[in-house]
């Protein structure tokens, strides 16, 4: 694992956070001027319904009695908004964490809200609940149950919908179900075609980057403070709990299809591409209840999410949206989602509908229209502009996406993200770079002196683009770091998007503080057991470190006790390839154990002496072979700077 250096805290007397400046306040009132801040329907909407909540709003483990959730922190926004929080974001963080517990959308159908970003959903069965989405973690989810049942009376888990193949609407599942019951079919839990490939692509592959800048965008580094965290925009709080997989038992493929889940008749649309590579939304009939998973929600969502995901098709979208309204909209009397508050009647939904459609459609295509002028997506996302029919309902806000990074999303999937000029094809890395323009700005001192000045003029933005390029060249700059903090700072205290307040804190914190305390990754255990062995040996291939791999040509036979098929897995040319249903006569070495082990055995979590003395390892052939490919994988450091300089690949191999 890497150690990582340039991330001296600063001195005690440059840490203190800084209140608002003359010009955030000022950009900050003018938000109160522009939008209709009397227009209280969605406070209604969100209170509708309320039937119980927690008395104490925090969530614990129960083996350590860590605190995953509370919302205890967040009563503050009881109060007015601060100088320090755009108002518009503090009415939406409002709405997030003042809003919590057990709510009916209608008789027989209620939702859990804020025990976590996304809501848990209950569908009233003939003996049971049908469950849509059991949230981020064990913790939460079965807290959620648990209320459930103490207020609507007991009762079991007769299937699970999972809407899409984000971690927030699976991750929970091991709270309200248990592996054998899944794996067995007695508990249908139903997911659409694609999730596992790609919930494990983004959670797993991916799952070590996407979780460090995740720790940024949910605002997990700072205090919950008027000045600090108070709301990620598309929920209150992030659970912190413990996360699961399954893979579903049933899968849907066609737009049409329906199923009767205890009972509850369900039809179902599919939505690939849009908010996830994998997603469905889907009416039921005996409610006239029209559920639209994350397509639709109270903000403008993410083309392009900041932790780092694929870009997203802003016109599919858009068009998914369309078919909704198309399939549903003359036939339901109430929309809900997996996140936020359901509208109520059948105009009013197909109007919240229709302009979430062309929220979307109109980055898309205004996007283009300029790229299509020249401009680049730079140039595009500075101008681009929402109309007031569109950008003055609440529900339309930049809370979680917002129009600018947005319409970069648009530009980078049709053109990727070379602009076209030929200076840009071939930049210097932020290190590199960094030295070259601190020396042609004339030093450190001077760059530091006129940023000053653009501070005091409220030209933040400059000054972060500008002190950033000394930070990169000399991390241990006191002074850069300082200013480089306050300036993202002010941006962060100015900022609509959850996201990007909570970017801007958390650069702030961690330039002042130092990074935080780090372990390497791991997987936990209940997403490795769940874990299909393709996919762990996807993520084996991901941590293989090429050039420590050097020449080494290996072959490995996983005879897997508890499949009906084994595995070849080769090492040549700095590539680890896999092979459902081969083996090799002349392998390196055989292993033979059963899957749920050898999971266990790669992610860390057991080590290999323990299997060995246990009797649930075998080898036969060169087994110090195996254990010198595992020592040609690297272990990725969580907390990896972003803020301050990275090392050069080939000083970590």
């Amino acid at each position: 694992m890497t150690t990582y250096s340039g991330t001296t805290p600063l001195a005690e007397a440059l840490r203190a956070k800084k209140p608002a400046t003359q010009a955030t306040t000022e950009k900050n009132n003018a938000v109160l001027e522009e939008l209709p801040f009397e227009d209280r329907r969605s406070f209604e909407d969100a209170a509708r319904g309320f039937i119980a909540t927690l008395d104490d709003i925090s969530i614990r483990r129960e083996n350590d009695g860590k605190v995953t959730m509370s919302l205890e922190k967040l009563a503050f926004l009881k109060e007015e908004a601060p100088a320090e929080t755009n108002p518009s974001l503090w009415r939406q963080a409002q709405l997030n964490a003042l809003h919590h517990g057990l709510f009916e959308v209608v008789p027989g159908i209620y939702q859990v809200r804020s025990f976590d970003i996304a809501n848990m959903t209950f569908i009233k069965g003939d003996t049971g609940w049908v469950i849509i989405d059991p949230l981020t973690s064990a913790e939460s989810s079965k807290a959620a149950l648990d209320l459930a049942n103490k207020h609507l009376g007991e009762r079991p888990v007769t299937a699970i919908i999972i809407t899409h193949s984000h971690v927030d609407h699976f991750g929970g599942i091991l709270g309200v179900a248990t592996h054998a019951d899944i794996n067995s079919g007695a508990l249908p839990v139903l997911a659409p075609e694609g999730f596992v490939h790609e919930a494990l692509s983004e959670n797993v592959l991916a799952g070590n980057v996407m979780g460090r800048r995740a720790t940024y965008m949910y605002g997990n580094l700072i205090p919950h403070a008027p000045d600090g965290f108070v709301t990620t925009g598309l929920g209150a709080v992030l659970s912190m709990g413990s996360t699961g997989f399954a893979v579903p038992n049933d899968s849907l493929t066609t737009t049409g299809e329906t199923r009767t889940l205890d009972g509850v008749d369900v039809e179902f649309q599919m939505t690939h591409g849009t908010e996830a590579p994998a997603e469905m939304v889907f009416y039921f009939p005996q409610f006239k209840a029209l559920c639209m998973s994350e397509i639709t929600s109270h903000h403008l969502h993410n083309v392009y999410t900041p932790r780092g995901a694929q870009v997203r098709d802003a016109l599919a979208w858009a068009h998914q949206i369309q078919e909704s309204i198309d399939l549903f909209g003359d036939k339901m009397d109430v929309q809900f989602a997996s996140h936020h508050w359901p509208i109520w009647g059948r105009d009013a939904a197909v109007e919240y509908l229709t302009k979430q459609r062309d929220l979307y459609k109109y980055i898309h295509d205004q996007t283009l229209r300029l790229a299509n002028l020249g401009f680049n997506k730079e140039e595009i996302a500075e101008q681009l502009k929402l109309p007031d029919s569109l950008g003055h309902e609440f529900y339309n806000r930049d809370y979680y996406g917002t129009v600018s990074h947005n319409a970069r999303a648009v530009y980078v999937k049709y053109l990727g993200y070379f602009d076209g000029n030929p200076a840009t094809l071939h930049p210097h890395p932020p290190s590199a770079a960094g030295a070259r323009y601190v020396e042609f700005m004339g030093g450190a001192q001077s760059v530091l002196e006129k940023a000053r000045a653009s501070f005091d003029a409220g030209d933040f933005r400059w000054v972060a683009e500008v002190v950033n390029h000394v930070v990169m060249s000399d991390p241990e700059n006191q002074d850069a770091k300082a200013l480089q903090a306050d300036a993202l700072e002010q941006l962060g205290y100015q900022s609509e998007s959850g996201p990007w307040r909570n970017f801007y804190l958390c650069g702030a914190h961690e330039l002042r503080h130092g990074l935080p305390e780090s372990t390497g990754a791991v997987v936990s255990a209940g997403m490795a057991k769940g874990l299909p062995v393709d996919n762990l040996l996807q993520v084996m291939a991901v941590r293989l470190n090429g050039l420590r791999a050097g020449e080494r040509d290996y072959a490995f036979n996983l005879n897997f006790t508890d499949l009906d098929t084994t595995y070849l897995l080769t090492l040549k040319n700095g590539v680890l390839y896999h092979f459902a249903g081969r083996s090799r006569d002349n392998a390196t070495a055989s292993l033979t154990m059963t899957s749920v082990d050898f999971k266990l055995l790669m992610m860390q979590l057991e080590p290999a002496e323990d299997l060995l003395t246990q009797g649930r390892l075998t080898f036969e052939g060169d087994a110090l072979a195996f254990a010198d490919m595992a020592s040609c994988f690297d272990q990725f450091n969580r907390r990896f700077p972003i803020v301050t300089p990275r090392p050069e690949v080939a000083s970590v191999r």
